[in-house]
């Protein structure tokens, strides 16, 4: 399609929105990309969420929308279709590396050994109960939902329906722990609509709280409440050791080794989605994707690895780099 004509001297730096989650990694890059190439402005970095991103970025083609979007998920088909009816039609997607969702707690407790099952017993609106069927879900405790877990109450802290982290647990957590239930197979069968519901839908009774997109707000209240858990991307946990710990998930502690492996069982892709149309108007796109796909940026050794980037294979990362680099553009 055509581009809009529009003032280019409205604006001569790149804007970026998007999830918390990449946000320090697509900070980190514009810093160094600002301080290597002095003929640029920095782009200017915001986090909206994933959600609020894929809104604004999906709004129009102009210097009043961003020109790129961190997303810690994929473009949903519906976020598509709203850029396609806005025009926004020629979009390139860059994986960036990989990240684990953690439940975190304060350093002091004593880790809650969880299961995926035991996560989406404490924490979905509706469980089956002895005769299987779905009922209002009334645990309180720990011990409520399991006998070996400890008798203390059920606090977690987490990210509102705009966050891609919060897609992610509801895809990798939620929806996996509900189909270890027979009760829930058989409502598929029946009904795959009633299922998924009982899947995702998280309870709203003040078991789970949403504290906003700003994931150093969930690792301050967790100082603060020694009793809370939390959920992040596993960044937020390197970055915060010394005040919070990683909790079990199936036995598995949340590390780069355990995550690099595949043992750890929560694991999403990251990315950054780019206006090709923005490209040559707005300055620097083009060498802001170079220095995003690069292995001083997104290698083992890079300087993302440093803020907690889990690096793609190398044969994975050579690809992402070459089809980006060359401006490949969603399938439409």
């Amino acid at each position: 399609m055509s581009v809009p004509a529009y003032d280019q001297s409205a604006r001569d730096y790149i804007s970026i929105v998007g999830s918390s989650t990449v946000y320090p990694f697509a900070t980190a890059v514009a810093e160094q990309f600002g301080k290597d190439n002095s003929r640029f402005k920095t782009p200017k970095v915001e986090s909206t969420g994933t959600g609020g991103g894929f809104k604004l970025f999906c709004s129009g083609i102009g210097v009043q929308y961003p020109d790129i979007v961190n997303a810690s998920r994929e473009i949903k088909k519906s976020e598509l279709e709203n850029c396609t009816k806005n025009g926004v039609t020629d979009i390139i997607e860059i994986n960036i590396g990989l990240d684990s969702i953690v439940l975190a707690s304060n350093r002091k407790n004593k880790q809650i050994p969880l299961t995926i099952k035991d996560l989406w017993l404490a924490l979905a609106k509706n469980t089956p109960d002895t005769t299987g069927n779905l009922v209002i879900n009334k645990s309180k405790t720990w011990k409520d939902i399991n006998p070996d877990l400890p008798d203390t109450k059920i606090e977690i802290l987490g990210p509102p329906q705009t966050s891609g982290t919060r897609d992610a647990f509801v895809d990798l957590i939620m929806n996996r722990g509900c189909r270890e239930f027979e009760a829930i197979r058989i409502i598929e069968k029946a009904d795959e609509k009633k299922a998924n519901e009982a899947c995702r839908i998280i309870r709203g009774d003040g078991i789970f709280i949403e504290v906003g997109e700003n994931d150093n707000l969930i690792v301050n209240k967790l100082v603060a409440n020694p009793n809370a858990l939390g959920i992040f991307g596993y960044n937020f946990l390197e970055e915060n050791l010394d005040k919070i710990q990683g909790e079990t998930v199936n036995g598995i502690t949340p590390s780069i080794d355990n995550i690099i492996d595949g043992k750890y069982p929560v694991l999403r892709p990251l990315f950054i989605y780019v206006k090709k149309a923005h490209i040559g108007v707005i300055p620097s796109i083009r060498e802001f994707i170079t220095e995003f796909t690069s292995e001083k940026a997104v290698g083992e050794d890079g300087y993302l690895s440093r803020k907690g980037l889990i690096s793609l294979s190398a044969t994975k990362r050579k690809l992402v780099a070459a089809e980006a680099n060359n401006l490949k553009t969603l399938a439409p």
